[in-house]
């Protein structure tokens, strides 16, 4: 028994300091010597770590004194004593870290650091007494941000004396021209007692074993909650190499609710939850990590190296500051009877993309590989013709992708082309946001306190304009009408806004505040609106509690409404399930209707509101988000998976005319979470607000790819070509009707029974490549008669020609190849990284073991509010 107590301490330890506390015997020989910081002229700014704020507040700067790692997978950590001895209040982070060097970061608090020196590797230790996790960073996970009136409690009698950050440093290609890295996070603190307290509930297996070939093992970890009320909003899992899915749940009353759920093989940052939950006395909480022992020849026990796995759920809460406890912990399983009706999904592992995984910065080498991928393949789709003259990427010069406002509701364009954010600062839909009556419930907050308005030039992504402060709770959707007028909805206030940028106040408001309805002069959560630019006409879809479409004059009187609830398993035309986001097509006089739950997009006659037709493809899954149009085509983008469905989140391009989708796109930085909000400029430019990452990107006109295959009398021809169309830094970019033409080469191509000008489009085609090909065979047999070459040696030369016009010669490049080939490009070490997404683990040996990547679905999201 005291062994097994010994054991539990250690590993108890060991998950409080990240997995970082194990000291090998040569530890004190990597100690670094330096005792005093000495910044670099690359570190200017980290001198002076404390900034006032006012008189009550103040940030920390914590950074790393100028380091420059000298091998792959460096985990380095550095600490710094809190400025006062009075009780203190962290209540936001900020990561000062590039994503191009700094793999994952983590702030833990705590009395004394495991070292003196300014800084020293993570092997050491990060803290001698217990250490308190308050921050993590990781590249392609989202920002923690701690709610409003919640604030870490440190410093004074009870509190942490001392920060520790932890880098880790992943692939030091970056730093061959030696240079210092000063990677960190920025603290805002404030003297002002905080009503609410954050902390730390760790659930923690510590008797797992994985026996060796075995496919999937379940560790189980349960606690009965006894104390005050805790309120999760942020979670993080971990566990090592064998890991594939961790879950966590509030059991009350046999109700499973879920905390959270994810691959630790992902970014092992604090994610937020889905819909937050309050955890009371007599509650349970549960988790379950899933492990396969598949590649295994001996059992695997839980424990701190690499070979050994660990279960470790993080639960982020706060709770009020009279009752607040910083940290708990829950090591056994006193309830395992309950895993017995647990939901399927906690076992059931989560598919992780390769391009998601960490691996020492390879990322980038993986997604030009998949860019190369898929030019080379055709694209399975329901037509035997596609003619892809259409193609967007993201605009990855452009820096808008980190400005990071609140979480994003809407996006659109002015007439000047800048685009226009709608965002909700510190406020948050969340379970709590709403009671059962679809009133609000969070009105003592009051309304968000900053500019939720940002105009953003779409070159370079500055603020060139803010508005919007003191006016909305809850931001939603946001369009723009042809004399710039800004039309915005919001869900907590049940009401329609008709702005003006240049000045203060509403020109015009339709519904009620804070009263939800359905009849001529209420809304209840009103998501978008859309505003005819020949007559004027008002349409807003309303919405999540209602599913209607209602029209109003330019004056705002009521003139019609139609549309009502889904029923039954197949949608009939005009019904609705969250109908999200509309789009105009102003000649065509039609309506278009992101009718989200249901998968779709219908469309419908502006003047008799007549429906018209249905866009559906499987490819959308069960959720359509948002629409855009521009002349000739029109944008989406979809929501996240449900169980057993593979449909990735992503863009899409459609013909409007025929509805068929031309091409696909997704992000490169980051990675779509809920794409809300979509708006298409005529010259082909995308922008996507993102809810959940807060974050906009921009995808520009790229490249024109063909790639037909046309199936005629039996043979098929394919062909593919990539013609350059534009690029992102282009000045003069293809205009609206250069857009069209694009578009009707492309109907002339895929008009059944258009023969002739396919046999027209093959034929010159081919002539180019006979010409080039008699060209060089009469060189190469010139040169032969001249030097004496042999015959053999001009066969392999003309087949090297042909491979090359077929793009399958030996001399092509190979892209793959060429990076393999690359010094500081082996996979040794990926096994490591790109399982281990954020806790630092001690090698024991060199060796990686082979990883089987599962296929199992993606998890079904929690009902979505946002």
């Amino acid at each position: 028994m005291a062994r097994r107590a010994r054991s539990l301490l250690a590993l108890l330890l060991l998950a409080l300091q990240g997995g970082a506390a194990l000291r090998s015997p040569l530890a004190a020989l990597k100690r670094l010597k330096e005792t005093t910081r000495s910044f670099s002229n690359e570190c200017l700014g980290t001198t002076r770590p404390v900034i006032p704020i006012d008189s009550s507040d103040f940030a920390l700067d914590i950074r790393m004194p100028g380091v420059t790692p000298k091998q792959s997978d460096t985990y380095f950590c550095m600490s710094m004593r809190l400025p006062v001895d009075e009780e203190a209040f962290v209540i936001d982070f900020k990561p000062r870290a590039s994503m191009d060097t700094v793999h994952h970061m983590l702030l833990f608090g705590c009395n004394m650091p495991s070292s003196t020196g300014s800084y020293w590797f993570c092997d050491e230790g990060t803290c001698t007494d217990k250490a308190n996790i308050l921050y993590a960073w990781a590249r392609n996970a989202p920002p923690t941000r701690l709610p409003k009136g919640v604030g870490f409690r440190v410093g004074g009698e009870t509190g942490s004396k001392y920060f520790v950050l932890q880098v880790h440093y992943g692939d030091i290609s970056a730093f061959r021209d030696n240079h210092k890295d000063c990677s960190g996070v920025s603290l805002h603190l404030t003297r002002v007692p905080q009503p609410l307290i954050a902390g730390m509930y760790l659930m923690m297996a510590v008797d797992t074993v994985i026996p060796p070939g075995e496919k999937v093992v379940n560790s189980d970890i349960s606690c009965h909650y006894k104390t005050y009320p805790m309120h999760v909003f942020a979670y993080r899992v971990h566990t090592h190499h064998l890991g594939k899915v961790v879950s966590g749940y509030r059991v009350r009353s046999g109700q499973w609710t879920l905390i959270g759920r994810q691959s630790p093989q992902l970014p092992q940052a604090f994610y937020p939850v889905e819909h937050p939950v309050e955890v009371s006395f007599g509650d349970i909480l549960a988790a379950r990590c899933v492990f396969t022992g598949e590649g295994r020849t001996e059992a695997t026990h839980i424990g701190g190296t690499s070979s050994d796995e660990m279960c470790n759920l993080y639960i982020m809460y706060y709770m009020e500051a009279k009752h607040a406890v910083s940290f708990m912990t829950c090591t056994q399983n006193v309830a395992p009877d309950i895993f017995r009706t647990a939901p399927p999904e906690a076992s059931i592992p989560i598919a992780v993309k390769p391009d998601m995984v960490m691996m020492h910065g390879h990322h980038k080498e993986a997604e030009n590989k998949d860019k190369t991928a898929l030019l080379q393949q055709p694209k399975k789709e329901e037509e035997e013709v596609l003619d892809q003259d259409f193609h967007v990427e993201e605009a990855l010069d452009w820096p808008g992708v980190y400005l990071l406002p609140g979480q994003v509701s809407g996006v659109a364009l002015d007439p000047n082309n800048n685009l226009v954010i709608f965002h909700r600062g510190d406020h948050v839909w969340d379970g709590n946001s709403f009671d059962s009556k679809f009133v609000y419930q969070q009105r003592g907050l009051g309304p968000i306190e900053e500019d939720t308005i940002l105009i953003i030039d779409p070159n370079n992504a500055a603020v060139l304009q803010s508005s919007g402060k003191n006016l909305f709770y809850l931001p939603h959707g946001l369009s723009i009408d042809k004399d710039g007028n800004y039309w915005v909805t919001d869900v907590a206030l049940h009401q329609v806004f008709k702005l003006d940028p240049n000045s203060k106040g509403p020109l015009l408001i339709l519904g009620r505040s804070m009263q939800p309805g359905s009849d001529q002069n209420h809304f209840c959560q009103p998501t978008d609106v859309a505003v005819d630019p020949g007559t004027g006409a008002i349409y807003v879809s309303d919405g999540y509690c209602n599913s209607r479409i209602v029209q109003f004059s330019p004056s705002g009187e009521f003139v019609t409404q139609w549309g009502e609830g889904t029923s039954g398993r197949g949608p009939k035309p005009g019904q609705f399930s969250v109908p999200h986001s509309l789009a105009l097509v102003p000649h065509l006089g039609q309506l278009c209707v992101a009718d989200r739950e249901n998968g779709r997009i219908q469309c419908f006659k502006t003047d008799t509101k007549e429906f018209v037709r249905e866009i559906k493809h499987a490819a959308f899954g069960r959720n359509v988000f948002a629409i855009s149009y521009i002349p000739g085509l029109l944008f989406a983008v979809n929501g996240k998976p449900y169980f057993r469905d593979q449909e990735p989140l992503q863009g899409f391009v459609m013909n409007f005319s025929s509805g068929e989708i031309i091409d696909v796109f997704k992000p490169v930085r980051k990675h779509f979470d809920m794409p809300h909000d979509i708006v298409a400029s005529e010259d082909g430019t995308v922008y996507i607000g993102d809810a959940h990452t807060n974050t906009v990107w921009k995808f520009t006109l790229t490249e024109k790819m063909e790639h037909r295959s046309v199936k005629k009398a039996g043979i098929e021809v394919q062909e593919i070509k990539a013609e350059a169309v534009a690029e992102t830094k282009m000045e003069n970019k293809p205009t609206s009707s250069e857009l069209q033409k694009m578009q009707e080469k492309q109907k002339l191509i895929k008009e059944p029974g258009s023969g002739v000008p396919v046999v027209l489009i093959t034929t010159l085609l081919v002539i180019p490549v006979v010409v080039l090909l008699a060209i060089a065979i009469f060189i190469r047999w010139k040169k032969s008669r001249a030097f004496g070459d042999s015959e053999h040696k001009l066969e392999a030369s003309s087949g090297r020609v042909l491979g090359r016009f077929r793009g399958k010669g030996s001399g092509g490049l190979n892209l793959g190849n060429f990076f393999a080939s690359r010094k500081g490009y082996s996979r040794k070490g990926f096994d490591r990284l790109s399982t281990e997404g954020s806790d630092h683990e001690k090698e024991e040996d060199d060796g990686s073991e082979s990883e089987e990547e599962y296929s199992a679905p993606l998890p079904t999201p929690a009902p979505s509010a946002s």
